[in-house]
């Protein structure tokens, strides 16, 4: 067992220097006292099976991140505690919270888990129930405004989606109520052909065009003309109608236009029809001829609406990884997408904002063993952070890249910055800059937890005036969900 405990020792340190001598004996009649050499004393995230109490020598506590250890204390002051110091919260299997290791040879006071726990409950009842509360109330605590945070970005998000689904659905809306008059018009003149205007030939003829238009509309929509180009051929084609006496000709010619079509296909209709009819003729075939292109224009709007709001729903699945396993392979890129999606009516200039997104993708970047779910949490945590910062208009730049073993995501805005005294709180649970009522401070607490508890990794932010970066560094495989000891992040 060691070295004999000696009442007297324990007694020097501030720890246990208002401990009653009773006290003091049952704490000796428990432990002992052992001497380490350099190296380990503990190890993070293994089960806490001792309280250590360092008497003489020094101390190296380190926590990972990111895979590597980030030395978080270094002391030789004798009372020194770690290990096991929250084991007497009930129900809950203690883990060390944290490596530590001896640089010389160094003396320990070590109490078993279970004797420690066993001292607290009997001799300060009430400050273990205050410390349970503090320790467990806290977590809870976390653990519920975390979920309103979560709930609260989601509300935001929908809102965003639902703005951006009204568009492309009241597009949709419009293109039905438009088409159905065009049809009924297009009818109307095809019942003016019919009735003697044009020869049975030449309808013939006119039926073939219209089954042709539809492939031209189609083909004009993927070879889209520039401004000037379109204002050319809109000016020919209305000289070109207004010399033959048609009426409306200004009126048809932004059609026609949009269709691809030119005066060379305007002189095959006249031809095609024959010399014999009159300009009322040509007049009616060409109104029957646009209302047909109306018709297939507008269609082609209720497609695309269609395939829009398709996508939409489609990148709010993927952001919500719903029906899909919480551990899983995921594409970072597609991840950031599915987000920047979700910030659809906050990004782009529309009136509104004038926020431009660049994106530096490395093009080779792997696939992730991870939660893609609580990713995308992050990703909006963070560059909903820096919308606000840039309050509606500046440049928000994303990149990624390999390192190694690890994919970088970078994150940056050009704001006005994270003032020095606030960057070393940023993640710290219940801090938040914001004015009371409108954040809970555990936006990016919880983007920590995800990263650096979850999938091992690390989060920190680089900040001067109009330049912000937050960093991610992830593991290419994340810790699967039985790797994890039983008090991590659920």
């Amino acid at each position: 067992m060691g070295e004999t405990c000696a009442r007297s020792e324990l007694k020097t340190l501030f720890l246990f220097e208002a401990l009653t001598d009773e006290q003091l004996d049952t704490l000796c009649a428990n432990g002992h006292i052992a001497t380490f050499e350099p190296g380990p004393v503990c190890t993070e995230g293994e089960p806490a099976t001792c309280f250590y109490v360092m008497l003489d020598g020094e101390l190296v506590m380190s926590m990972k991140s990111g895979g590597i250890d980030i030395e978080t204390n270094r002391t030789s002051m004798r009372g020194v505690y770690c290990g096991a110091w929250s084991a007497y919260i009930p129900d809950e299997q203690p883990v060390y919270e944290a490596s530590v290791r001896v640089t010389k040879p160094s003396r320990f006071f070590v109490l078993d888990a279970n004797a420690y726990a066993d001292f607290m409950r009997k001799e300060f009842p009430m400050a273990v129930h205050l410390l349970e509360g503090h320790k467990v109330g806290g977590r809870r605590g976390r653990q519920i405004v975390g979920q309103r945070e979560k709930l609260l970005a989601l509300g935001q998000l929908s809102a965003g989606l639902t703005h951006q689904l009204n568009n492309p659905a009241a597009a949709t809306a419009r293109a039905v109520a438009d088409l159905h008059d065009r049809i009924g018009k297009m009818r109307h003149k095809l019942a003016m052909l019919a009735d003697g205007q044009v020869s049975p030939q030449s309808l013939r003829v006119l039926v073939g065009i219209q089954e042709g238009i539809a492939d031209q509309v189609l083909k004009a929509r993927n070879q889209e003309l520039s401004a000037i180009e379109a204002s050319d051929r809109e000016d020919a084609i209305g000289e070109w109608l207004e010399d033959h006496d048609i009426a409306s000709a200004w009126d048809y010619a932004p059609t026609f236009v949009d269709a691809g079509l030119d005066v060379a296909w305007l002189e095959g209709i006249s031809s095609s029809i024959g010399c014999a009819d009159s300009s009322a003729t040509l007049q009616g075939a060409l109104g029957w001829l646009k209302y047909t292109i109306d018709t297939e224009l507008l269609m082609c709007e209720i497609s695309e609406a269609s395939k829009r709001i398709s996508t939409l729903l489609a990148g709010a699945k993927q952001y919500s990884q719903m029906d899909r396993a919480p551990y899983q392979n995921a594409n970072v890129h597609e991840l950031l997408r599915s987000t920047l999606m979700m910030f659809g009516d906050r990004i782009g200039k529309d009136g509104t904002t004038c926020v431009k997104v660049v994106k530096e993708y490395d093009p080779a970047l792997p696939e992730l063993q991870c939660y893609p779910a609580d990713l995308n949490q992050v990703w909006t945590n963070i560059i909903d952070n820096a919308l606000q910062a840039m309050k509606g208009c500046g440049v928000l730049t994303i990149r990624t890249r390999r390192v190694g073993d690890t994919v970088r995501i970078e994150i940056n805005d050009n704001g006005p910055g994270i003032p020095a005294d606030v960057i070393e709180r940023i993640f710290t649970p219940f801090f938040t800059t914001k004015p009371f009522g409108e954040g809970t401070g555990l936006g990016l607490d919880l983007a920590w937890r995800i990263i650096c508890e979850k999938h091992h990794g690390n989060i920190y932010v680089e900040s001067k005036p109009g330049d912000t970066t937050f960093i991610v560094t992830l593991p290419l495989h994340a810790p699967a969900p039985e790797e994890f000891p039983a008090a991590a992040l659920g």
